[in-house]
């Protein structure tokens, strides 16, 4: 029986990370059966709980190396892990646990990773050192290859896949429907929904004010209904209530947690979806549902890119009127752009395939070319 060890984001509440926990997880179970899964997790009984899987605490050092003196492989996965602008420790936490393997001797697979930003001198040089010591490296999009590439890393086998999400499968539209409902959401009346899944940004005034002049005018003029949705809960829900308090009419704002089939269902119901949080973006993608992205950080772009798109703008330079424009551009061609997704969506989960080739290559010791 193999035996897999999982390292990333995991049990903090935001539904992007959980959801690239299900997809590796659903992904691993589907090729490799009798996979025993083990998950580094801040809340271990929640992460077993929704994945299935053995979880330890992500903090207890002697327990991790236990973990990881028994498996087969490391897998460091998903997600935004190699970065120090929102934490200067995550760089160090994830290049510990990966040390933690190599010391140990075990194969170790960087899975579907968007590489950066790294800023700092001394962080650059520790991704450089560990990363090529390790057997195989997948990322999500050409630009973490390129910062990779930038930073020394060119030992191991890199190859471009695609955000381990990407591969969730479509839910049905009546299993967010009646979530929107217990929300607030006015059933059977028409009205086309437009959903905002934004993302406190430093100074939040500026954002505030355009979102929710935007959301009123949408209200208002269009006859549509708006509903926010918060993608990582606590964060996203503080600002939700700022905006609200800003309104004038009545939008929904979703202020329950759900999980990742209830959020996939809840982002299906929308008509347009303008998106600051990646795994927004995503979701909306696997839903078929047409979209406007906002960008925070380069892996928005990279999305949008891959989508055959762009970011409408940077999020500390949204305005009210370049966000009215794009909504009523997009609008006008949301038919044309379900095709597009659909056919952008099925690429994209072909390249997925490719991580769950190169662990059950890495698992019976095939060399990674």
């Amino acid at each position: 029986m193999a035996k897999i060890v999982i390292s990333g984001y995991y049990g903090f509440n935001n539904i992007g990370d959980e959801s690239i926990l299900t997809s590796i997880v659903s992904n691993l179970k589907q090729s490799i059966p009798k996979a025993e899964i083990t998950v580094l997790s801040v809340n271990p009984q929640s992460t077993e709980k929704k994945h299935g899987v053995k979880a330890i605490n992500r903090k207890k050092i002697m327990q991790i190396l236990q973990e990881i003196k028994n498996c087969d492989l490391l897998i460091s996965g998903g997600g935004s892990l190699l970065q120090d602008v929102t934490s200067g420790k995550s760089v160090s936490y994830y290049l510990g646990v990966i040390m933690m393997g190599l010391l140990l001797k075990k194969k170790v697979m960087i899975y579907s990773q968007g590489i950066g930003p790294v800023n700092r001198g001394y962080n650059r040089m520790l991704v450089k050192y560990v990363l090529n010591k390790v057997d195989c490296i997948t990322v999500r999009d050409e630009k973490s290859m390129d910062e990779l590439l930038k930073m020394g890393v060119d030992i191991p086998p890199i190859f471009v896949t695609a955000d381990p999400v990407i591969g969730l499968d479509k839910v049905p539209l009546e299993l967010g429907r009646e979530k929107l409902i217990q929300e607030g959401l006015e059933a059977d009346n028409g009205r086309s929904l437009i959903g905002f899944a934004i993302r406190g940004w430093k100074k939040n005034d500026k954002l505030k004010a355009v979102l929710a002049k935007t959301a009123d005018r949408l209200i208002e003029e269009l006859d549509v209904q708006v509903v926010f949705i918060p993608f990582h809960y606590g964060e996203d829900i503080r600002f939700m209530e700022e905006i609200e308090k800003e309104m004038k009419q009545q939008a929904v704002f979703v202020k329950h947690k759900y999980d990742v089939r209830e959020m996939l269902g809840i982002t299906g119901n929308l008509d347009l979806l303008v998106g600051v949080r990646l795994h927004s973006l995503i979701f909306a993608a696997i839903m078929n549902v047409p979209m406007i992205g906002i960008s925070y950080d380069p892996k928005n772009d990279s999305f949008m890119a891959s989508l055959e798109q762009k970011c409408l703008c940077n999020v500390e330079e949204l305005t009210f009127e370049d966000l009215l424009i794009e909504i009523e551009a997009k609008w006008a061609n949301r038919h044309e752009e379900k095709e597009i997704l659909k056919k952008c969506v099925v690429s994209l989960k072909e390249k997925l395939s490719l991580n769950e080739k190169l662990v059950h290559d890495l698992l019976v010791g095939e060399v990674i070319r």
